[in-house]
């Protein structure tokens, strides 16, 4: 109970700095926008070829490059994407926990000055993930499970890499050692996530489809989708822009050893946890 509650604070503290900046929430619609675009350009070309599903172990080389290297590359358009548009969240929820009254364009210029270093960063996360994916694609229970546990380790060392890259300007390499130095100097070795934003929107979105289920059995459909798709779609967004505050107030939390304003040191602490 302790880990949820801590959470919902993390949530919390973080609504509250969303609540001054609505405009946030523009680079998460946009990103989402251009995913699908991204997805809809290889979907089409995966369908036509045939190959949607992975070749499998043992097939033919040229199987698996027709497979995996469209898979990289959408996995590469994908991170650069999301990428980019979380950087310029984390430079406006930088300005405002620092003091300063950010605006959309802060953002858009945030990310642009760092879109070299976003881009490396991107071509990393697709090589991991990729390599993970073959992983999974070619073993069984115990090359899947370890896959995962790889792909946890990752997601934990490399949590404040955006928050590096976009506002100490530094490379995809460099990034990733001071993402590892800030977390093992604040919290130590052997680290795990010890919030849980997607599982709580995650229920969220079961109370929403319960109550669209009844809504649509004494409403009209039609008075019902708009609504329904709206509510969905900002419930998307304000997961994203609150994921991206939390993650800022974590990075200048570790970096300067003081919570930002708005946080409590204890809520940030009790973030990362011992494995």
């Amino acid at each position: 109970m302790g880990k949820w509650r801590n959470t919902i604070s993390l949530m919390g503290a973080s609504w509250q700095v969303l609540k001054n900046d609505w405009q946030l929430l523009i680079f998460p619609l946009i990103s989402g926008i251009c995913c699908l675009v991204v997805l809809s350009s290889f979907a089409v070309p995966f369908l036509l070829s045939g190959q949607w599903g992975p070749p499998g172990k043992g097939a033919p080389w040229e199987a698996q490059v027709h497979y995996y290297v469209p898979l990289f590359l959408l996995y590469f358009c994908n991170y650069l994407v999301i990428i980019f548009f979380n950087s310029a969240i984390v430079a406006c929820a930088a300005i405002r926990l620092q003091g300063g009254t950010p605006t959309a364009a802060d953002g858009f210029r945030a990310a642009g000055d760092s879109l070299g270093f976003i881009v490396g960063w991107a071509f990393a996360s697709s090589t991991v993930g990729l390599a993970l994916r073959i992983m999974e694609d070619n073993s069984k229970t115990i090359g899947k499970i370890v896959a995962g546990l790889v792909g946890m380790a990752w997601s934990v060392t490399s949590f404040l890499v955006v928050p590096v890259l976009v506002l100490e300007k530094k490379g995809p390499i460099d990034a990733f050692k001071q993402s590892m130095e800030l977390l093992k100097k604040t919290w130590g070795e052997q680290l795990i996530g010890n919030f849980r934003f997607g599982l709580i929107f995650f229920f969220l979105a079961i109370l929403f489809v319960v109550l669209l289920i009844f809504a649509a059995t004494v409403l009209p459909v039609w008075l019902v989708i708009a609504p329904a798709f709206i509510c969905a779609v900002g419930l998307i967004l304000v997961h994203s822009a609150l994921y991206s505050i939390f993650q800022t107030a974590l990075y200048l939390y570790a970096r300067n050893n003081q919570a930002p304003p708005g946080f409590e040191p204890d809520m940030l602490r009790n973030a990362i946890a011992q494995r």
